[in-house]
């Protein structure tokens, strides 16, 4: 029989399953919890109860409503105060002497007056106003008396009966009886309710103002997103802006600041209004508390610009409509309108929006353009949105170099005489030596224009991207002067200075594009010289003063301000070939943005228009040229080409084999060939099947020789 013990410990060592009994293992009971007192259940229980979102809801609720009604009456006691006194005008008095506008301070001075002449007027004719009272009483009463009587009259002999004489009486003594009965029954409820009718209508006015401490409000309007902008909403913005001077200006203002504001317009996707600040302010104030000023106004820094207009102490806000400006614009009419056209001289490139909502159009009319910004922002897309337009202007020529390489301006293939395309040192050189070409035809252009004064030339449109990359090009030429570089040894540098000097006068223009602005990748002579300066978002002031030009920064131009990433594609534009708001000097755009797709159907219209254009692109010069070869490739699709042309664009195409090359040796090689060159209205010109002829004919006799 087995025996059960019973262990007061737990054993040291496990027993095995065999050998193991049952065991029992008795524990200690735990002290039962103390119990918690009822004066701290109750308090965790209110705690709870206060803390709980529906009461806070509940009292914010009853406090909103509560202020509402107190505060309708006081605008409402305000609003009558202000009808029946000059207070409004000493206000406004006082207001107009604080900011320092003694005109407008004598025009409230007599409209003060007026309103007190007029008032002095009302009173003293209440004065008569009893005794014409009960002269009108009784005049009214007797002729009341005499309609009765005469209708009496009428009836009476009507009816043939004398009693209806009294007739009207008795109907108007029975209906001034029933008004009083009806008078009697409402009377009672009337009072009873009419109190809260007149709280109700309190509340109304004290809601519609929201007349209530913020933490009141509901969260929505406690947040004010979206919230219109309203003067009072501005005037506590720009008092509650970190200014003392400012702060106790709007203070002294019986009126409350509203005399520094201008109307408050409806400008595009938000509103403008212009501030006239106090004496002690200074404008310079104001903008660098951009930031704070947009916060007190509920929208984010980027909605809110800060420009600077013709009056002195003056500011212009624009502040767009919260999110607006997250919203795209919207396709490029050259995309979406097949029909438009360029003109280079009179017309203006669709380009995209400003502010406002309106057109953002530019005039390229003589006029150098230089695009910087950081690194994918929309440079590119910015600078091919301008070259695709003026493409359809057949008249334009475009050399371009593109030193990114990737393909972005692949389009002008066709389009463009030159195109280069590549981020070597290589494709600098012939980059740089595109631009020294476009220097040799500005001088010819000059010399030609001297010698004949009326002298028309086609535009010349010369196109560099990413010209950071030029500038920053460390190679040597066999003189060992430098392609890149800002000296005045910059072969470069040299060439786009040149050009910024005298092109314009011959329509041979410089574009750039260039990232990141900074003295060693863009030049202060360079950036200054172009007539059309644009930035997208830059990281600091001094990257955008390199931009846009210190008198543009200090009247408010802040492309550090945008957003990078978000702000894609918009422009801080400082130019006389757009359209400003009055007083401005720059003017903020967001451009069109043109993809590879659209950008090559235009491309496709503007080729249609040109009838055959051929593109000369970079060679690789470890090649051996062939001088036969290369004529028939410059001559391209072109019936005939004069020889000055071609040497030219052998010139661009191979500058070692050919820089140096006159009409005398052009023709020996014509003339090796078999190909004689004609005259034609005086000029010397090459046949296109003359070239190609000689060509294979002589590919012919090469082929021959070699199967013997």
């Amino acid at each position: 029989m087995s025996e059960n013990v019973v262990h007061l410990h737990k054993p040291t060592d496990p027993p095995t399953p065999d050998t193991a009994p049952t065991m029992l293992t008795v524990v200690p009971d735990a002290p039962p919890a103390r119990p918690v007192p009822l004066w701290v259940r109750s308090g965790r229980a209110i705690k709870t109860a206060v803390t709980h979102d529906t009461t806070k809801t509940a009292a914010r609720a009853v406090a909103r409503h509560s202020l509402y009604t107190f505060n309708g009456g006081r605008i409402v006691a305000r609003r009558t105060w202000d009808g029946r006194t000059g207070a409004r005008y000493e206000r406004m008095i006082r207001a107009a002497e604080a900011a320092g506008n003694l005109e407008m301070a004598e025009e409230w001075e007599e409209k003060l007056q007026r309103f007190r002449a007029a008032r002095h007027h009302r009173r003293m004719d209440l004065l008569h106003s009893p005794v014409d009272a009960a002269k009108g009483v009784a005049v009214g009463t007797g002729m009341g008396i005499g309609a009765l009587v005469t209708l009496g009259v009428v009836m009476a002999i009507d009816n043939g009966d004398v009693k209806d004489v009294i007739t009207p009486f008795a109907a108007t003594v029975e209906f001034i009886g029933l008004l009083i009965r009806i008078v009697q029954i409402v009377w009672g409820p009337a009072l009873t309710i009419g109190p809260f009718l007149a709280l109700l209508a309190l509340w109304a006015v004290g809601s519609k103002q929201q007349a209530a401490p913020q933490w009141v409000l509901p969260a929505k309007a406690r947040s004010g997103e979206g919230e219109p902008i309203t003067p009072s909403i501005v005037v506590k913005a720009l008092r509650h802006l970190g200014l003392p001077a400012l702060r106790n200006a709007i203070k002294d203002m019986d009126d409350g600041g509203a005399a520094m504001l201008s109307p408050i317009v409806i400008a595009g996707c938000g509103v403008e209004v212009d501030v006239t600040l106090p004496l002690e302010v200074s404008t310079i104030e104001v903008q660098q508390r951009r930031r704070k000023l947009a916060e007190n106004l509920n929208r984010h820094e980027h909605e809110v610009f800060i420009t600077l207009p013709e009056a002195a102490r003056t500011i212009r806000l624009w502040i767009a409509d919260s999110g607006a400006l997250d919203e795209p614009i919207g396709p490029s009419p050259l995309v979406t309108d097949e029909t438009i056209t360029a003109n280079y001289k009179t017309g203006r490139a669709p380009w995209g929006q400003d502010l406002r909502g309106d057109r953002a159009e530019l005039s390229l009319y003589q006029r150098h353009v230089l695009v910087t910004g950081r690194s994918n922002q929309g440079k590119t897309a910015a600078l091919r949105a301008l070259a695709l337009w003026l493409a359809l202007d057949r008249s334009v020529q475009f050399w371009l170099g593109d030193l990114k390489g990737i393909g972005d301006w692949a389009m002008f293939d066709g389009i463009a005489d030159v195109l280069i395309q590549g981020p070597t040192d290589d494709h600098v050189m012939q980059v740089t030596e595109m631009v020294e070409d476009a220097v040799d035809e500005m001088n010819r252009r000059l010399e030609a224009r001297r010698a004949d004064p009326s002298a028309v030339f086609p535009p010349l449109m010369v196109i560099v991207d990413e010209a950071q990359v030029a500038f920053m090009c460390p190679a040597l030429d066999d003189q060992k002067r430098p392609y890149g570089g800002s000296k005045a040894t910059s072969r470069y540098f040299m060439a786009v200075r040149k050009i910024h000097n005298q092109g314009r006068a011959v329509d041979v223009l410089m574009w750039q594009g260039t990232q990141d602005p900074t003295d060693q990748n863009l030049p202060k002579l360079v950036r200054e010289g172009a007539h059309t300066r644009a930035s997208l978002v830059v990281g600091t002031e001094s990257q955008s003063r390199m931009a846009l030009g210190d008198k543009a920064v200090d009247d408010g131009a802040a492309p550090h301000l945008l957003r990078q990433g978000l702000d894609k594609g918009t422009l801080v534009v400082f130019s006389d070939g757009i359209t400003m708001p009055k007083g401005q000097s720059t003017i903020t755009v967001r451009t069109h943005f043109i993809d590879d797709g659209p950008a090559n159907e235009v491309a496709d219209r503007a080729k249609a228009l040109r009838n055959g254009v051929t593109t000369l692109h970079a060679v690789d010069r470890s090649e051996a040229s062939d001088p036969l070869a290369d004529i028939a490739s410059v001559v391209g699709d072109a019936e005939r080409v004069l020889t000055r042309d071609i040497l030219k664009r052998l010139d661009v195409l191979n500058h070692d084999a050919y820089g140096d090359w006159t009409f005398a040796d052009l023709k020996r090689v014509l003339e090796a060939a078999g190909v004689e060159p004609y005259k034609s209205h005086g000029l010397m010109n090459i046949r296109r099947d003359d070239v190609l002829t000689a060509l294979a004919e002589r590919d012919a006799d090469g082929s021959a020789s070699a199967s013997q």
